[in-house]
């Protein structure tokens, strides 16, 4: 049973076009899964800050561990189904369990990239469904985007004002606007990305600008939670002292959120502008697409559709097997007491398109 299971799920990793190495190197990157799973317990157990999100994450990475054994010792098939549930899931999550453990924040790219491999397919938004999800990312995204200049400008502020209430209340009030308002837009992007990505026509790693405009939301997360947020606490502690000065972390510090803002407009343009082509996996996505299309579809009453073979079309391969030679026939008409049958040769040699009368 086993073995038949087996060759069941290979014969449907083969449909989707997934090759013994891709299989290989998945399952590699899911046993670095386990391993950083349990390295992030490990990490969680030595802290009390946080308390609610570090119980979240000590709960959740051993579950997840678990889960990934499972789907590598089990069937490929339903392996692969809990793959992609988990991994979508806890592409979201981490990002909550990094304010608890800085290292969370690697897990992301890791649980996308995991997703991604598996190729998951999702059913199709209705149109309705669609514009709600994507008023709520433009709206939610151009929030990030008008958060992460107002940071930049308080970072500026701090690092030329006199005054040391305008330095430190400045830095105060960025502390304060990256934790209330910079990380809930970061994890409310990406969710609402994920989601108009995988449910629509455009996919996640289907089209260049969608893979960049991700990368670049995913990206900005992992440097916020390992440099940007320790800065902006090392001058907010620091400047308590009238005088001290923000020097090379406040240059730091600006030349940091500044990316950030460039890096969303870039983002914002791509929405726009969609450049570029699509991506290896797009083309070979349509690809599949296409071959599934022509093996189920197949003219009325009849057997199903080949492929083109040497150039020729689906529909000129149906024509010829209908028609023999390539000529088209058309029906009699009948016109009072008399019939008269009309054959039209379609040859391209000379005599092309003579009609046959017979009396």
């Amino acid at each position: 049973m086993l073995t038949e299971t087996r060759t069941d799920s290979a014969e449907s990793a083969d449909a989707r076009g997934v090759t013994p190495v891709s299989v290989r190197g998945v399952a590699i990157l899911q046993w670095v899964f386990v391993g950083f799973a349990v390295l992030n317990t490990a990490l969680l157990l030595d802290g009390s800050d946080d308390l609610l999100l570090r119980v979240a994450a000590l709960i959740g990475y051993p579950v997840a561990a678990v889960l990934t054994v499972i789907a590598l010792l089990g069937p490929r098939e339903r392996g692969r189904r809990i793959a992609i549930v988990l991994h979508l899931t806890m592409s979201v999550a981490q990002f909550l369990f990094s304010i608890a453990e800085d290292l969370a924040l690697l897990g992301i790219p890791l649980s996308i990239t995991i997703l991604a491999w598996h190729r998951p397919r999702f059913p199709r938004m209705s149109p309705r469904t669609r514009r709600v999800w994507l008023t709520l990312h433009v709206g939610i995204s151009a929030g990030w985007l008008g958060v992460a200049l107002t940071m930049t400008v308080l970072a500026l502020t701090a690092q030329f004002a006199d005054s040391h209430s305008v330095r430190h209340g400045a830095y105060e009030l960025l502390h304060l606007i990256d934790w209330r308002a910079a990380i809930p837009s970061m994890f409310l992007t990406i969710i609402t990305g994920l989601v108009v990505s995988l449910g629509t026509k455009w996919g996640l790693v289907r089209h260049w600008w969608v893979l960049i405009k991700f990368a670049i939301s995913v990206s900005i997360p992992l440097v916020a939670g390992t440099v940007e947020s320790a800065l902006a606490d090392e001058l907010m502690l620091r400047t308590v002292d009238p005088a001290a000065r923000p020097g090379g972390t406040g240059v730091g510090l600006v030349a940091c959120l500044g990316a950030f803002t460039v890096a969303l407009w870039v983002a914002t343009i791509l929405s726009v502008v969609k450049p570029w082509d699509r991506t290896p996996w797009g083309r070979a996505a349509d690809a599949r697409e296409r071959a599934d299309r022509l093996r189920t579809a197949g003219p009325r009453g009849g057997k199903p559709a080949q492929a083109a073979v040497g150039g020729r079309s689906a529909t000129g391969a149906l024509a010829e097997s209908g028609c023999g030679d390539g000529r088209s026939a058309q029906p009699p008409t009948s016109s009072g007491p008399g019939v008269k049958r009309s054959v039209q040769e379609s040859a391209s040699g000379p005599g092309a398109g003579r009609s046959v009368q017979p009396g």
